[in-house]
């Protein structure tokens, strides 16, 4: 089974608000919420594609952003390489360009929100990193 690398936005607003979107119902764990990203295609740096994903699934640019952490999970069905990156700074509106929802969630409200497995860890660096910094 193939390793799937993929770029993974958290989208911090000035509020420390995240940016989700609703994954479509036909695809690999489809109606659950996740962080915005895709997969890092050859030759890319995953700065590169996040920049590429986030632009294409959202409208907007990253101009600043850091890591986070690195999640490998296996999902039986398929095996993920996450390389999570808050995104401190964009420029453009984020917008459901593929029709997708997206939302705006408190860091706090992240635990009633229904993800795919793999981003809970995601979820714990997160309140970990921003509570830190309160």
């Amino acid at each position: 089974m193939a390793l799937v690398h993929v770029a993974v936005g958290v989208i911090v607003d000035e509020q420390f608000n995240i940016l989700l979107s609703q994954r479509p119902d036909h695809v690999h764990q489809g109606g659950k919420w996740e962080f915005p990203g895709g997969k890092v295609e050859q030759g890319e740096s995953v700065v590169q594609a996040l920049d590429r994903e986030l632009h294409e699934e959202l409208g907007i640019r990253v101009t600043s952003c850091y890591p986070l952490c690195q999640i490998s999970h296996d999902y039986g069905d398929k095996q993920v390489l996450l390389d999570a990156y808050v995104v401190d700074k964009f420029t453009g509106q984020p917008v459901g360009k593929e029709q997708q929802p997206v939302a705006w969630h408190a860091i706090n409200q992240l635990g009633y929100v229904d993800f795919p497995a793999a981003n809970l860890a995601i979820c714990r660096a997160i309140t970990e990193r921003f509570n830190k910094n309160e």
